[in-house]
């Protein structure tokens, strides 16, 4: 008759890209900034879990969707691929005098 609820496939969550604050994609094995948690420099790793960044001077493990920015639905990270990013012409141009 009348469904009175929402079609089961309507339910599933969509879950935030995979990007950093930037827009660029992030794989397993990239590097990156952390912005949130005091974590430095990352490495992305798959776990059993899912992605989760770990710390490349502490060791500490923090999971994707604790990286989460709420407004722009990226993550809190700044990709590291070399002198080419935007990111690091940013940084670069702010230390010039």
């Amino acid at each position: 008759m009348f469904p009175f609820g929402k079609n089961p496939d309507q339910k599933k969550s969509k879950k935030p890209p995979f990007n950093d604050i930037d827009g660029l994609p992030l794989h397993e094995g990239d590097f990156v900034e952390s912005l949130r948690y005091e974590l430095g420099i990352c490495k992305i790793l798959k776990t059993s879990e899912g992605y989760v960044y770990e710390s490349v001077e502490t060791g500490k493990q923090v999971h994707w969707s604790r990286m989460v920015d709420a407004h722009l639905k990226n993550q809190k990270v700044i990709k590291i691929t070399g002198e080419g990013t935007d990111s690091n012409k940013k940084k670069q141009s702010e230390n010039k005098p």
